[in-house]
């Protein structure tokens, strides 16, 4: 062997090494960590300004617990381990400012308004067992409370139309296992295999057919991960009316299409072989078929968006400023995400954009099915908002922020992420023209967006609510509907009422609506509602009189009072409906903002029915009615509980009333018709199933106001395109060529 070969493969070896060093080296100068920009300056005051919206921080609802636990003169138990005959603080918001004194603070330079809570109590230990709300003041240290109960509701609220505490239906659980299971040992083992653990249930509501009544029927399934469509066939009817839990009884009992008086005559019946058993086949603890445990292992990763230059919004407090954009966040424990104040380009276009009510009709030849209306305000979709996954709720990147409310509890409680903020390029253009007529040219601006997002998990359904914030000035309100398809036992005429989704499981047919209310100010306060829309006209060629030409023309109409205003779900409403300026723009017509509604809901349930009144808010599309601080809400929290003398009717908001040129208030519902199908298993995808509204300018600009937007792009065949001052994109390359500051993943959605 040549003595020299090592030196030649070590000489050799080096080289290569110094090579990929370098390699290694231009590859990580190419491609730096990406550095943020300077956040955008707002101007002085603004966040400030905003805080008279804001949600109760910890510390104030710590101190509104204080003081009504020494000024009430009552015990108060922790509602967490309360029984219907305590009394508790059942739930802890911000009181929103009146809106008259809330303009006066930001427009016209009056007094902040004063920060004030709303409580919302519990009185079962005392003759006359009520519901009482109180405005707790001022904040941060309060010295007085006022009870408002009257003054919102023209009368006590009646202790029967509580919402049920968490505590109830703990109680209502042990009730079950210790009482009812125990009148029916040999049907439960042998059919269920009932071992006290493995069997879950889910309630119902309304409770009942009349005011006072308080009976449930609760639905067994298997206890699996994802038990929501693993019924068993029993369900029990509980009367729990009775403020003492002793005297709580079993009114009915349904197994496999038979009714029974109680347990005792069920476990009669199968002790004596009169029972047509229809047996389950156990589940594992990971719910098999219904398992959200991906079937696949993980392959190439999925495309991620970052911001090459840093978040291009700001977030202070409760306060969002985007481009041209700026608006006001909060967390209602009842309805949810809220905004205040939003505006465009410095000017006020909407007050108040608000989720208000989530419905949900159910259909199903069992009984529990049968009767369920939820009305998830009353459970709280803000109370039950979740924590975000980065990644897949929301963006990775995206802005994170903690809500703080306090329900059910003494101490407030801290939802980890439960809200997200992002600009979202949507990956289409919001314009664009390409020319090749003439001159050639190619103009575009890409669609890009900010979203204001949370979900809410209640019970079964996930509901994914957005508010989105377009460059051309329009909002969108949007909520996709994901999570289980709640189910029933599939027996007899069961596919009637849905399709049959596993061996023993029915996915139910259902109607969901959804509530907004949209308080717009296009041009200030006072606005008049207008229609817009088209007819064809028949009409001689000018040109050759004895030819007829059919072309459309524009129709015109000023909706002057609260029932023209008020479109039925399923009727025709003209395709242009805006609230409409008291100023005009440019080209003389008056400035306004136009109401676009996407929807497919199902039936509203007829109104001869007993407690239609309770959600008559969903017999309108959309209805317009004069702004009252009587009138904040189109629903109650008790309405779910005592749907047939409702605390609040929406119906009784919209009495013909003149809306011209007046503070108005538009309430939109949108829903869509649910039908479970196969492909619902192992749970609902949010494709199909979102709706919403737009809110889009409509003559409230000369020109479209993203014509100013930094983002757009321009270039003609005799510019060179690929030069970045002629355009931006060219940029790209070499701008966006970092690698993103992702954070690592965490998630503390089970510490909540």
């Amino acid at each position: 062997m040549n003595p020299k070969l090592p030196y030649v493969l070590l000489v050799g070896a080096a080289v290569i090494i110094f090579i990929l060093s370098c390699m290694l080296l231009s590859r990580g100068r190419r491609s730096p960590s990406c550095e943020s920009q300077p956040h955008i300056v707002e101007k002085t005051g603004s966040t400030s300004q905003s805080l008279v919206f804001a949600d109760l921080t910890p510390e104030e609802l710590a101190q509104v617990v204080r003081y009504l636990q020494g000024n009430l003169g009552v015990q108060l138990v922790d509602a967490s381990r309360a029984k219907p005959s305590d009394n508790c603080i059942a739930s802890v918001d911000v009181q929103v400012p009146a809106k008259a004194e809330v303009l006066q603070f930001l427009d016209g330079g009056g007094a902040r308004p004063r920060r004030e809570a709303l409580a919302v109590l519990y009185f079962g230990n005392q003759p006359d067992p009520n519901v009482t709300e109180y405005v707790v003041g001022p904040l941060p240290t309060p010295v007085y409370h006022r009870d408002v109960t009257v003054q919102k509701y023209g009368g006590k609220v009646p202790y029967h139309r509580r919402p049920m505490l968490g505590s109830e239906y703990e109680q209502v659980g042990v009730f079950l296992e210790t009482v009812a299971f125990a009148a029916a040992p040999t049907f439960l083992k042998e059919v269920f295999e009932y071992d006290g653990t493995n069997v879950a249930f889910q309630t119902t509501a309304p409770h009942g057919f009349r005011s006072g009544d308080r009976k449930s029927w609760f639905i067994m399934f298997q206890n699996v991960s994802g038990f929501f469509v693993h019924p068993v066939g029993l369900e029990v009817l509980v009367d729990h009316s009775s403020l003492d839990i002793s005297r709580w009884v079993v009114s009915r009992v349904f197994y496999n299409g038979q009714y029974y008086r109680d347990m005792v005559q069920l476990e009669s019946a199968y002790v004596q072989g009169r029972i047509s058993v229809e047996k389950v086949r156990k589940a594992p603890r990971d719910g098999d078929f219904s398992s959200m445990k991906p079937r696949a292992p993980a392959a190439a990763l999925l495309p991620l968006q970052y911001e090459p230059q840093g978040p291009r919004y700001s977030v202070r407090n409760n306060h969002v400023l985007f481009q041209a954009w700026s608006f006001a966040f909060g967390m209602s424990v009842n309805t949810g995400l809220r905004l205040f104040d939003i505006r465009h380009k410095g000017e006020r276009v909407a007050y108040e954009i608000s989720v208000q009510e989530a419905l949900s009709v159910y259909g199903s030849n069992c009984p529990g099915g049968m009767s369920t209306r939820y009305m998830d305000g009353s459970f709280g979709i803000g109370r039950y908002t979740s924590p975000l996954v980065r990644g897949v709720d929301c963006p990775y990147s995206a802005t994170y922020v903690d809500t703080h409310s306090l329900s059910e509890t003494l101490s407030p409680s801290k939802r980890k992420a439960s809200l997200c903020i992002f600009e979202q390029n949507l990956g289409s253009p919001l314009r664009r023209h390409y020319s090749n007529l003439q001159s050639l040219y190619y103009g575009g601006l890409v669609n890009s967006a900010l979203v204001v997002r949370s979900i809410a998990t209640v019970g079964n359904h996930d509901y994914v609510w957005d508010f989105i914030f377009y460059q051309n000035g329009a909002i969108e309100g949007k909520v996709q509907a994901t999570g289980y398809a709640s189910s029933s036992f599939l027996h007899g005429d069961g596919l009637r009422y849905g399709n049959r989704v596993w061996e023993h499981t029915l996915g139910t047919i259902r109607t969901h609506s959804i509530n907004y209310k949209v308080d717009l100010d296009v041009g200030g306060v006072k606005n008049s509602l207008v229609a817009h829309d088209m007819a064809f006209e028949m009409t001689r060629a000018p040109w050759s009189p004895e030819q007829q030409i059919e072309r459309p023309r524009l129709t015109k109409k000023v909706l002057d009072t609260e029932d023209q205003a008020a479109f039925r779900l399923q009727s025709k409403m003209p395709r242009y409906v805006y609230f409409a300026a008291n100023s005009k723009n440019k080209w003389g017509h008056q400035r306004g903002y136009r109401i676009q509604i996407t929807s497919f809901a199902g039936d509203h349930i007829p109104e001869a029915s007993s407690m239609e009144r309770a959600i008559s808010w969903a017999r309108y599309q959309l209805a317009v009615t004069r702004r009252k601080e009587e009138e904040p809400t189109s629903t109650s929290i008790y309405n779910q509980n005592d749907p047939w003398t409702p605390t609040v009717a929406f119906a009784d908001f919209i009495n013909n009333e003149t809306i011209t040129n007046e503070d108005l208030v538009a309430w939109i519902t949108a829903g869509f018709l649910h039908i479970p199908h196969s492909e619902d298993i192992p749970n609902t995808v949010t494709v199909g199933n979102s709706v919403g509204f737009l809110l889009r300018p409509y003559n409230y600009y000369d020109l479209d106001p993203s014509i100013y937007s930094h983002d757009g792009v321009f270039f003609t065949s005799e510019q060179d395109f690929t030069a970045c001052e002629v355009n931006p994109l060219a940029c790209l390359p070499k701008s966006a060529s970092c690698l993103p500051n992702f954070p690592p993943f965490t998630y503390d959605g089970f510490q909540n």
